[in-house]
């Protein structure tokens, strides 16, 4: 996996992925950004976000359940002192489906969170990390 990152202006920066997609960061306006984008913090805990809602997904879909709908919020809060690592992060996983099985979602968002999701399991060194989750039936 690669990936080149190129200051643009002020405290802006382009960040071009292996894969061929880009990506705008910037700083707070308090730190001389201009608020253009997403912060680089942020991006990262988005990354953690769309890692573990992927692989719930997957493990439903494997697991042939009905899911129609995943929703990942994340909130997140940071040392006072650099480095500002994250030192605790929530996950809550809304699911959306048919007949969920309740301890097939479990299993899925525990899985992603103890096996398959690389970025909230680096995350985790530094952060304690909580995952809940709940079910919206749609039938």
């Amino acid at each position: 996996m690669e990936c080149t990152v190129r200051w643009v202006t002020a405290k802006t920066f382009l960040a071009e992925t292996g894969s061929g997609h880009t990506v705008v960061m910037d700083g707070a306006p308090e730190a001389g950004g201009r608020n253009l984008a997403p912060r680089p913090m942020e991006l990262l805990l988005a990354g953690a976000g769309g890692c573990t809602a992927f692989d719930v997904v997957a493990i439903l879909e494997k697991g042939r359940q009905p899911v129609t709908g995943c929703t990942v919020t994340l909130s997140a809060e940071r040392a006072e002192k650099d480095p500002k690592v994250f030192t605790r992060i929530r996950f809550h996983y809304l699911v959306k489906g048919r007949n969920l099985d309740p301890n097939k979602v479990k299993r899925a968002v525990e899985l992603s969170a103890e096996k398959y999701c690389s970025a909230s399991i680096m995350l985790g060194k530094t952060a304690q990390i909580e995952h809940t989750w709940e079910i919206i039936d749609e039938t």
